[in-house]
């Protein structure tokens, strides 16, 4: 999957943790983010959690005060999350507990799912 950036703002729309896998100027960033994060603070709870902009594809998602919103190739996405969607949520579940990250390691994070894949 094609992950370009990963960002965590609150209901406020301040951007509390950012993390860009492809070079983008600080200028550009802070665009971006303003337009993502007004585009998906906007929208309603009955709406789906995927908006396209620009050549991305916005997968995002509340919980509590925060919204976690990953962006990704415009092309790829949603047919591998809406059917590996508990895959999804493990991972998320293995790294955050309580509203806090509590673990950082891809190889710790993805040992149990492939425990899984392989009992499977």
């Amino acid at each position: 999957m094609g992950i370009r950036f990963i960002l965590m703002v609150n209901k406020q729309g301040q951007t509390r943790l950012a993390q860009y896998y492809e070079y983008l100027t600080i200028e550009e960033r802070r665009a971006l983010e303003g337009e993502i994060v007004r585009k998906c603070l906007a929208r309603t709870e009955q709406q789906c959690s995927f908006v396209e902009h620009r050549t991305y594809k916005i997968v995002y998602r509340r919980y509590a005060s925060l919204f976690f919103l990953v962006g990704v190739d415009n092309e790829e996405c949603e047919l591998d999350i809406m059917f590996h969607l508990e895959k999804a949520h493990f991972m998320l579940e293995e790294m955050v507990m309580n509203g806090c990250i509590v673990e950082t390691s891809k190889s710790n994070i993805l040992s149990p799912i492939q425990l899984m894949d392989k009992s499977s």
